[in-house]
């Protein structure tokens, strides 16, 4: 067994022991693998395990990675960096997924670049849950207005809501940044019911994001290695 598929099935055990812990069917937790400065094939290995979903936090480095893996149809795309406005068009013409919205600029700039031929761009909304000042995303009582703003844009869907939350070794803290993204999710789905998507945990913490709801873990470094810093130059 290569390292890549012994950690890979490492981590998909975790998920499913998460799961069970709580209560949960496997199948309502998505794993995304993230991918960031691995090299394509690292990501074709991992696809050939049975992972479809990908995370990609810079646009050329994923779009080398797009190009090369043009040839797996049902591959998904996932952009979850920073999103500067000179880049939306990139990402809005190669990508499936935007994780990282947090401004209605950015959406419109999405919504218009958005190829009619392509199916509207699934989005989730960042939210800066911890409150603090260095971080990006909505604070929570700037959520339902952008959600408001973008259900009227026909090029995107409102899949729901990410967090990072704050870095912190205290788990009751922690807990509850989660519980208050489920209940956000929750006052969310009152409005936009389509909006059940709740990204949140990662290698560190994904059991207890799984017992506080969320339906998305971000797993990297636990599937692929540690990163390689020079990609991010792309």
């Amino acid at each position: 067994m290569s390292t890549i598929q012994h950690n890979y099935q490492s981590v998909t055990q975790r998920l499913q022991q998460a799961c069970a812990d709580c209560g949960r069917d496997p199948a309502s937790v998505r794993l995304l693998a993230v991918s960031k400065t691995k090299p394509a094939a690292m990501v074709e290995a991992v696809y050939q395990l049975g992972q479809r979903a990908f995370g990609e936090n810079y646009v050329q480095d994923g779009m080398d990675k797009i190009t090369a893996l043009s040839h797996l149809d049902d591959i998904e795309w996932h952009f979850i960096g920073p999103l500067q406005s000179n880049k939306t068009r990139i990402v809005a013409e190669h990508f499936h997924w935007l994780e990282t919205l947090d401004r209605e600029k950015i959406a419109r700039r999405l919504n218009d670049q958005r190829p009619q031929s392509m199916p509207p761009l699934k989005v989730l909304l960042q939210v800066n849950i911890s409150g603090e000042a260095q971080k990006s995303g909505l604070l929570a009582q700037d959520v339902l207005p952008l959600a408001d703003s973008i259900a009227g844009m026909e090029q995107l869907s409102l899949q729901g809501l990410m967090c990072i939350p704050e870095h912190t070794d205290d788990d009751e803290r922690l807990a509850q940044q989660f519980r208050d993204m489920k209940t956000l999710s929750q006052q969310l789905q009152e409005t936009h019911p389509g909006a059940r998507v709740l990204s949140m945990g990662m290698s560190g913490d994904l059991e207890l994001a799984i017992a506080c709801g969320s339906t998305e873990v971000r797993i990297g470094t636990d599937i692929f290695g540690a990163r390689d810093y020079s990609a991010t130059q792309k």
